[in-house]
């Protein structure tokens, strides 16, 4: 494990300042939205529905009404008789089922459309690999199996053409061209690879590893026993590991020992500066500053008076898992998993607006024209979204069984479902 060294986050933080010439985050969704129109393709929203296997794609903002779905395991069969011949990929399979998946097998994590509108790219955790699959036909372009057992959380380049995907049992990113499969590279990374985040110029990426959250270990006087989390910074290009955060030393040094250190979901302010992060066990989140190396700010959110305070009850050691950041980034959106609740927090007061009641929501995201959060109701198979300004529902669309992960992409301007098995 490489030493943090001050120049190494000096230089990144001064990298990070550079993006913001690049033009801030609303400017570059208009642009997008801009650029996309010019091509012929859509803006949507990709909701990926774990547990049967499907994507919903809805609008990207207003109404988010359902446009269509695409079947991501056609080729369920060919993976079972492959997994039922393996007695080791078989034990992983049920393994996967019975403890993260709540009994239930995980089909979808994660996905991202190709710049050109004509496929999805899918994480399947069940099936340790990453597939791409036409958008017209519904057939499967490539597939990559990763290393290990187990697929995982995405994160896709800022132009579109790499994407990141966590190999959770062999601790290790593979980045893959996202128009042919190929792997372009890949790094190791701490214990359970999960979140992935590419720097707004692409430079970087940043992976959470987030440890053993399936054990029943879950006493703060145990933590110990989660493996290794950290957060692994590496180049883009090279593969180079550029730095590791481990949490646990800057927790500790603000008095927090018995917070967790594994860093869950987290998303950076407009400018990069900060990051702010979500960690197992928590109801809340927490502000980390790039360029000082320490944590800043600790909020704390409200307790569901009607949650278990067992905390082995709570799925995959979430309290509260899903955040995002509105454009211009003056309001934080926070996914209260296992309080049934999302809020709309204000960066700079760190006060949260009224809890909006929701099913186990299970991710956070930001609409289109980044007006509204949308998060995913994994309890109630619907996503809902809320309005950034007055932090109140809008409306909820029902979805497929168990969302999680909702992203934005793009689709051919006249799509509406593949039109062959």
């Amino acid at each position: 494990m490489s030493v943090l060294r001050p120049g190494h986050l000096c230089s990144l933080a001064a990298a990070l300042t550079l993006t913001l010439t690049l033009g801030g985050t609303a400017t570059a969704a208009g642009t997008d939205s801009a650029q996309a129109s010019a091509a012929g393709l859509r803006e949507v929203m990709f909701v990926g529905n774990n547990w049967d296997g499907t994507a919903d794609v809805i609008r990207s903002t207003g109404d988010f009404a359902k446009i269509g779905r695409v079947d991501v395991i056609p080729d369920k069969a060919e993976r079972l008789a492959a997994i039922n011949a393996d007695p080791i990929k078989w034990i992983y399979f049920m393994a996967i089922r019975n403890g993260v998946g709540e009994g239930h097998d995980q089909f979808v994590d994660d996905m991202y459309s190709t710049p050109d509108g004509r496929s999805v790219v899918v994480s399947r955790p069940s099936f340790a690999d990453v597939v791409s699959i036409d958008l017209a036909s519904g057939r499967i372009n490539w597939r990559f199996p990763v290393s290990g057992y187990r697929s995982d959380h995405m994160a896709v380049s800022p132009d579109g053409t790499r994407v990141a995907v966590s190999a959770s049992t062999a601790n290790t990113v593979h980045v893959l061209d996202i128009t042919t499969g190929r792997q372009l590279g890949s790094f190791a990374t701490g214990d359970k690879p999960h979140e992935n985040i590419f720097t707004r110029d692409g430079k970087y990426i940043w992976n959470m590893a987030i440890g053993d959250v399936n054990t029943a270990l879950d006493d703060p006087w145990l933590d110990w026993t989660k493996g290794d989390r950290r957060i692994t910074v590496v180049d883009a290009t090279t593969f180079r590991q550029v730095k590791v955060i481990d949490m646990r030393e800057r927790l500790d040094a603000i008095g927090l020992k018995d917070y967790s250190d594994a860093v869950r979901p987290a998303v950076f302010s407009p400018d990069e500066s900060k990051l702010y992060f979500q960690v197992s066990f928590f109801n809340g989140f927490l502000e980390y500053d790039v360029a000082s190396d320490r944590i800043t700010r600790v909020k704390t959110l409200p307790k569901n008076p009607a949650t278990s305070t067992d905390r082995t009850t709570w799925v995959n050691d979430s309290r509260h898992h899903g955040i995002s950041m509105n454009p211009s980034g003056t309001k934080l959106c926070v996914a209260g998993t296992m309080d049934d609740y999302a809020t709309v927090v204000d960066r700079d007061t760190l006060q949260e607006g009224p809890l909006v009641t929701a099913s186990k929501p299970y991710w956070a995201t930001v609409s289109g024209d980044g007006k509204d959060c949308v998060v995913s109701e994994s309890g109630a198979d619907q996503v809902t979204a809320i309005d950034f300004a007055t932090g109140q529902k809008r409306v909820s669309v029902a979805v497929g069984d168990h969302p999680q992960r909702v992203r934005l992409g793009h689709v051919e301007a006249n799509w509406t479902g593949p039109s062959a098995g």
